[in-house]
């Protein structure tokens, strides 16, 4: 009885499905006419309710993603979470195992070239989805058109919920939770009774941090000081490695000599006490030269100029400038006044082979030389240089030299 009824059962099971596989097939056909869609391959391509519009002109758009998770064909993509596309196509990546998610956007919608492509969940347990995210500051480097990848670096995910239950299962039960009655019952036996010092601590770090937020350009400088340093030292290994190597040999010298470098700044320090002590010692003495030099050194610096100019006549005595001007050629014209006191014999100058000159006994003797001419303020006569008398007994005698023309 019981196999009989089971019986029964399948095939009654079977004449409703046949009969339901007719009513659809009688439904698809009408008045002789198909309309299952060519290419029709299962439910899984009817069109679903709702979704994005579109429209008349969609672009396709392909994006690449390093895990899809459970995204579906079919999903959504979004702008500002409005429905804009749906997905049409998961592939995986030939290249680099990623997995190509394609789009089909409506034409209406514009997005940049270097937009970025994140994949969503619409709630806890809600469907994924695609964001298609502008940048914050549009760069204008174009649109996304028909054919668009969106590389990997421009692609993200949210966090699955599975990874937060994990990372929570792991903190509660192979994590440090156990153990926040061991550090709270430390940190009270720590800062007990030192509350003032810690808070003061804690405001003394407050003002230092606040510093170092002051001065944070100044650290950026130097961090980038350090670097430039750091790459100047790398171009450089066989130079530092070099000097390191020859750098050897002396420190062992200074080791070895270690024993006459302490003597020595024993004794710089000893020289240094001394010299304390002696300049301490003589400090009235010192300023009381010093002020005593200071006249002097007014005096000087009053002079002026005068100082080096007299040096300057006095390394080219006699022949000073005044002298150098009355050269004139290869000889020097030269005046001689002498006046004797009364009674000095005057021995003249011989003339023509010995014989004295009147002229010239006259003018020794003191009378006029009635031949002779006053000289006039003009130009002198160009005569023969005298030999210079001789004089005997007290004279007193004044000579004027001065320029005249070679003979």
């Amino acid at each position: 009885m019981r196999r009989g009824r089971i019986g029964a059962g399948r095939a009654a099971g079977l004449t409703a499905g046949a009969l339901v596989a007719a009513g659809l097939a009688l439904a698809l056909t009408v008045g002789g006419v198909s309309v299952v869609p060519s290419g029709f391959d299962g439910i899984e391509d009817l069109p679903l309710p709702g979704g994005a519009d579109l429209g008349d002109h969609p672009y396709t758009v392909t994006a690449e993603l390093q895990d899809v998770l459970s995204l579906v064909p079919h999903a959504a993509v979004r702008v500002n979470d409005v429905a804009v596309g749906r997905i049409t196509g998961i592939d995986l990546g030939e290249d680099d195992w990623s997995a190509r998610v394609t789009m089909e956007i409506n034409g209406d919608v514009r997005l940049p070239a270097d937009a970025t492509a994140r994949l969503e969940q619409s709630s806890l347990l809600g469907e994924k989805y695609v964001q298609l995210v502008a940048p914050a500051k549009e760069t204008g480097t174009g649109r996304l058109t028909d054919g668009s990848v969106i590389p990997l670096s421009r692609t993200s995910r949210n966090t699955e919920v599975e990874e937060v239950f994990g990372a929570l299962s792991l903190l509660l039960n192979g994590g440090g939770v156990s153990q926040l009655k061991t550090i709270t019952r430390e940190l009270n036996a720590a800062l007990g009774g030192r509350e003032p010092e810690v808070r003061s601590m804690l405001k003394r770090v407050n003002t230092l941090v606040g510093d170092l937020d002051e001065h944070r350009g100044d650290i950026t400088d130097a961090l980038d000081a350090v670097n430039r340093l750091s790459s100047t030292l790398a171009t450089r290994k066989d130079d530092v490695g070099t000097v390191l190597t020859d750098l050897s040999p002396g420190l062992k010298t200074l080791e070895t000599q270690r024993g006459s470098l302490l003597t020595m700044l024993r004794s710089l320090d000893t020289l240094s006490g001394v010299a304390v002590s002696t300049i301490n010692a003589s400090k009235d003495d010192m300023i009381a030269d010093l002020k005593a030099v200071a006249p002097t050194l007014k005096a000087l610096a009053d002079a002026g100029t005068d100082l080096p100019d007299s040096l300057q006549v006095l390394l080219t005595y006699p022949f000073t400038d005044e002298v150098l001007r009355g050269v004139k050629g290869d000889y020097l014209n030269t005046y001689l006044s002498m006046v004797a006191a009364p009674g000095t014999e005057v021995i003249p100058p011989l003339v023509d082979g010995g014989t004295p000159s009147p002229s010239a006994s006259a003018t020794a003797q003191g009378a006029p030389d009635p031949g002779a001419k006053k000289p006039s303020s003009g130009k002198r006569s160009p005569s023969p240089p005298l030999p210079l008398p001789s004089v005997s007994g007290a004279a007193s005698a004044s000579a004027s030299a001065s320029g005249g023309e070679h003979g």
